[in-house]
């Protein structure tokens, strides 16, 4: 347990958590509504710092990252609980907990899980993913700060929905990103997430002007947030404020936790990648093997990296970033000294 970051005290020891735009308003002894922040007498506590559900060595490719050190190793760590409430989320076991499951996890030091991403060969650096890393911001940041003193990359996988004080302190730190766009609707988010879209517009424009790597991911639910209308606005507000070379996963929704409707059709993937190729250089089919999730260069139509599942080869990339056949510049990072 450690004191939270971003809040303020209010009246008969009453806090205002100020990480995300809920601004959960809690009293002493109730929690936020990420389920792992409380409020002990009278102060607002992290219940989760160091706390982990997971760690594990994975492919980039899988957060989904393609346009950052394809082909390489992240060391990657998810804690407990979210800021959203999604019906259809496919981590609900970590994400939407019963407060109890926390004292039930051994504590893990920061120096620990950095001197283990230090030691993984091919290891580029540490990724925040599996729940939403905003509700465990402080132990993220120690360890992002951890991190960048070895010389190594942070990732963070995220829904956006974090306030812009504490993702201006985080993006310093972090690498890369990728933003889950679940939709271009408010209403959506109102009634499938509980939250809002406009906070997560905001982070991925930050992001964006920031320079940092980012990567976006939209998932298709079948009569949710698959009609053209929607994707058409999405893609031309991608396009307009963060640049038509950003990095955009299309994803097949599956059934899971409160939703039960059929998997996203394959046909409703491929017309959105139609689509979406008017407006964006770089966009990959996310969880269907079926379908071609190669780049190639958007000027020439050369093989440029090479997927086949998580596994990745980089084919017509030279060491400065751009295309081997008409030296076009490829949006990315893809040289990193092997550890």
């Amino acid at each position: 347990m450690q004191e939270a970051s971003f809040y303020k005290q209010l009246e008969n020891r009453g806090v205002q958590c100020l990480l995300c735009p809920h601004g959960c308003k809690l009293e002493p002894t109730q929690y936020g509504l990420c389920r792992t922040r409380k409020n002990k007498n009278g102060k607002l506590y992290t219940e989760s710092y160091g706390i982990l559900s997971a760690i594990s060595s994975d492919p980039i490719e899988k957060k989904p990252l393609y346009h950052f050190y394809p082909g390489r190793t992240i060391l990657s760590i998810g804690s407990f609980g979210c800021n959203l409430r999604c019906d259809f989320c496919q981590n609900c076991e970590i994400t939407q907990i019963d407060q109890k499951i926390l004292s039930r996890h051994s504590y893990r030091e920061p120096e620990d899980i950095v001197g283990k991403a230090a030691l993984h060969r091919n290891n580029i650096g540490l990724a925040y993913t599996y729940n939403e890393p905003t509700v465990y911001f402080e132990y993220m940041i120690r360890c992002a700060a951890l991190i960048k003193e070895q010389n190594l990359s942070n990732v963070m996988v995220t829904n956006g929905y974090i306030n812009p004080a504490p993702l201006a302190q985080l993006i310093p730190y972090i690498d890369a990103f990728n933003v889950d766009l679940k939709s271009f609707r408010n209403l959506f988010y109102e009634k499938r997430s509980g939250a809002s879209l406009a906070p997560v517009l905001e982070s991925i424009r930050s992001i964006a002007k920031s320079e940092k790597h980012l990567e976006l991911t939209f998932l298709i639910i079948p009569d949710h947030n698959d009609n053209d209308k929607e994707w058409e606005e999405m893609l031309k507000w991608i396009s307009d404020h963060c640049g038509r070379d950003t990095v955009l996963h299309v994803s097949r929704y599956f059934p899971y936790f409160k939703m039960d409707k059929p998997p996203t059709p394959l046909s409703t993937i491929k017309r959105f990648i139609e689509m979406a190729r008017e407006r964006m250089d770089y966009i990959y089919p996310g969880n269907t093997p079926q379908l071609d999730n190669h780049t190639y260069c958007p000027s020439c139509g050369n093989l440029l990296i090479e997927r086949f599942l998580y596994n990745a080869s980089v084919k017509g990339i030279g060491p400065a970033g751009f295309c081997s056949s008409c030296s076009k510049e490829i949006i990315g990072v893809f040289n990193k000294k092997v550890l």
